[in-house]
C-alpha cells in the first residue's frame, strides 16, 4: 500500500458490526428490567429508553445485587443470545477488511456476549481465526458502555499504546467504552449525530465496513 496505517490495533464490536445477529435486545432488555424491578434491585420507574440492558446490571450491581440474582441475569440474557446468534451471518465487506488488515494491525473483537458465544458465533461464520483473543463478558466484569473490556485489552497487548488503538461499532455504548479508555472511535451505521446525543463524539462514521481502511491510513484533520 505505501502507507503506514496510524494505528497498531483495530478492536471490533460483534453484534451488527461483524456479524448480522437477530438477538432480540428490546426483549433481553424487557425482562431483565422485569427481573431487576421485581427483586427491588431498580425502580419500576426507570425509563427503559435511557438504558441498555448492561447498563441497568450496573445499577443493579451499586444497589446490592448479590451473584446469584447476578447468575440469574446473564442466564435471561444467554437465553437471548442463543436465539439470536441462531443462523447469524457476516456483515458485508466483514471477511474482506479482516483478510485486508490480518498481519499489520492487532485485531480483537469486545463484545457483551458472553465468551462462548461469541467464540461459536465467530467459529461458525469463519472469521475467528482472524483475531489475536475475543473479549467477552466474562473477561471484562464490567460492561461496556464501561472500559474494562478495553482495559483488559490494553493490559494483554501492552506494547501497543491507547493511542495506537481504535475501535469500530455500531452503538453508543462501544464509544463510550473506548473514549473511557482513551481510544479513537469509528461509528458504523449509526450517524456522528445519533451518537453525539449519547455523549460520543466517534473520529468518524461510515456505512460500509471497507472505509474503515480509509481511517487507518489518513492523517488526522
Amino acid at each position: 500500500m505505501g502507507k503506514a496505517s496510524r494505528y497498531a490495533g483495530i478492536i471490533f464490536d460483534m453484534d451488527n458490526t461483524l456479524l448480522r445477529s437477530s438477538i432480540d435486545f428490546l426483549a433481553m432488555k424487557t425482562e431483565i428490567f422485569h427481573f431487576l424491578a421485581g427483586s427491588k434491585l431498580i425502580p419500576e420507574t426507570v425509563s427503559l429508553s435511557q438504558h441498555t440492558s448492561s447498563t441497568l446490571i450496573a445499577a443493579a450491581a451499586e444497589n446490592g445485587m448479590s451473584e446469584a440474582q447476578l447468575q440469574q441475569v446473564w442466564a435471561i440474557a444467554a437465553k437471548h443470545e442463543v436465539a439470536g446468534m441462531e443462523g447469524a451471518g457476516l456483515e458485508q465487506g466483514a471477511a474482506q477488511l479482516l483478510d485486508h488488515l490480518k498481519g499489520s494491525h492487532e485485531l480483537v473483537v469486545v463484545t457483551n456476549n458472553a465468551h462462548s458465544a461469541a467464540v461459536k458465533a465467530l467459529g461458525s461464520t469463519g472469521i475467528i481465526d482472524r483475531f489475536s483473543f475475543i473479549v467477552g463478558r466474562e473477561q471484562m466484569g464490567t460492561l461496556k458502555p464501561a472500559p474494562a473490556g478495553f482495559h483488559y485489552v490494553l493490559e494483554r497487548l501492552p506494547y501497543i499504546p491507547s493511542h495506537q488503538w481504535i475501535s469500530i461499532g455500531d452503538s453508543w455504548i462501544d464509544g463510550k467504552a473506548a473514549a473511557g479508555a482513551g481510544i479513537a472511535f469509528i461509528s458504523y451505521r449509526t450517524s456522528i449525530e445519533q451518537m453525539a446525543q449519547r455523549g460520543v463524539a466517534p473520529i468518524g462514521a461510515v456505512d460500509q465496513l471497507q472505509q474503515v481502511i480509509d481511517y487507518l491510513y489518513s492523517k488526522p484533520s
